[in-house]
Formats: C-alpha cells, sequence, structure tokens
C-alpha cells in the first residue's frame, strides 16, 4: 500500500510540475520559431492537460507580433507545425508577404478550418506590382476578386480583367476575355493548405481610394 500511495504521489506530482512548466517552455519555442521572421510582443500556450504538449497538441496558442516578413512557402510551413493546436490567433502591426505589405493583420485557427485578414494600402500595392503596373478592384463576391490590371508592355499601355479565385485549393488568378480565358497564373499552391476563397473591399480615403481590405479562407489538409 504505501508502495502504491508513494507511486500515486510521484505522479501527481509529476503532472503538477508538468502543468506549471510545459506551457511556458512551450511558449518559448513557438517565440522561438516566429522570431525567425521579425518581431514578437507576446505568446500564450494553453492545454489541459499539459502532457499534451509533449504530442504537440495545446488547446490555444494566441502570439502578438511587432513587423514580420515571410514568404508564402513560410507562412505555410508556420500553419502546419501548428496543426496539433485546437485554438490558434495571431496578430501582427505589419507582415510583408512576399513583395506584398501588409497592415493589422490577423489570423485564427479553428481545428483545420483557417480564416485571415488584413489591408493594404494602394502604395503597398505600387511597390510590390513594380514601376509603371497598377491594379483596380471590380468586384468582390462568392469567394472571388475581380480586378482590372494595368501597365505597359515594350511602350504600350494595355489593361485586362481578371478574377483570383480558389481552385482545387490553390489561389489562382483567370485573365477574362475572349483570348485570354484559358489562361492561368497560380499566385499559392501548397500540399498542406488548401485554399476555399478571398475577398476584398476598398478603403476610401480623401477623394480616392487608400487601400484593400483582403480576407482568405483556408483549410490544412
Amino acid at each position: 500500500m504505501r508502495i502504491a500511495l508513494g507511486v500515486l504521489v510521484a505522479i501527481v506530482a509529476v503532472l503538477v510540475l508538468a502543468q506549471l512548466l510545459l506551457p511556458g517552455i512551450a511558449a518559448d519555442r513557438v517565440r522561438a520559431r516566429v522570431e525567425k521572421y521579425g518581431t514578437v510582443k507576446s505568446v500564450t500556450v494553453k492545454a489541459w492537460p499539459a502532457v499534451e504538449l509533449l504530442w504537440g497538441r495545446a488547446e490555444s496558442v494566441k502570439v502578438t507580433a511587432g513587423s514580420l516578413q515571410m514568404s508564402p512557402a513560410q507562412s505555410a510551413k508556420l500553419l502546419w507545425e501548428a496543426r496539433g493546436v485546437e485554438t490558434m490567433t495571431m496578430a501582427a502591426a505589419s507582415v510583408k508577404e512576399g513583395p506584398l505589405r501588409l497592415h493589422d493583420a490577423s489570423f485564427q485557427k479553428h481545428g483545420n478550418a483557417l480564416e485571415g485578414q488584413a489591408w493594404t494600402a494602394r502604395t503597398d500595392v505600387k511597390a510590390a506590382l513594380g514601376e509603371g503596373f497598377e491594379v483596380q478592384l471590380l468586384n468582390s463576391s462568392a469567394g472571388q476578386v475581380e480586378v482590372r490590371a494595368a501597365g505597359g508592355l515594350f511602350g504600350v499601355r494595355t489593361s485586362v480583367d481578371a478574377v483570383a479565385r480558389a481552385q482545387e485549393g490553390k489561389l489562382v488568378v483567370h485573365p477574362l476575355g475572349f483570348l485570354l480565358g484559358g489562361l492561368q497564373l497560380t499566385l499559392f499552391a501548397n500540399p498542406h493548405v488548401r485554399v476555399e476563397g478571398v475577398g476584398a473591399s476598398a478603403i476610401q480615403g480623401p477623394g480616392a481610394v487608400a487601400g484593400y481590405r483582403l480576407t482568405m479562407r483556408a483549410s490544412l489538409r
């Protein structure tokens, strides 16, 4: 009986220590991963029982960041690493995703469902597209975005309408028109992240469009 009681006390002590120590250790690991891409202000990890963290599972993770810079592939890698987290929220004051800078970016994960939103200024869009190119938002509904892209090529200025949408889990752009309708450009594709829809709305500034609010729905697979 004394041996059984001693074993039980030892197990309880280990579980209590794990509950006290493991969330902090896990938060430090999350911070180290995100800090590869910029500044991190705070990280909170919750799990019950905390020993689940040893198998990469957690109830919730909350990350608050300052300025981040990463590629779409690096973003997808972070999401896949968090696949064992039931609920995850992440907010950053600024994120440079590839060539495009985003502001007030936020992201939520519930199970395998993913949602993200941010806004970008017209100046950020122009900087990402390059000199002489611009884009105008025409419409956004049913998980897709229609835009008009204009620019010069070999001294000739032209414009084309296109639709960005989810297709077979990828984010693709289809030019509209009889001659260009068969073309397709893939903007994002990853074996672990399935894009389900995108959205955009104009942010009005003094006398003109100041920027765009962007949203995306996706899921882990």
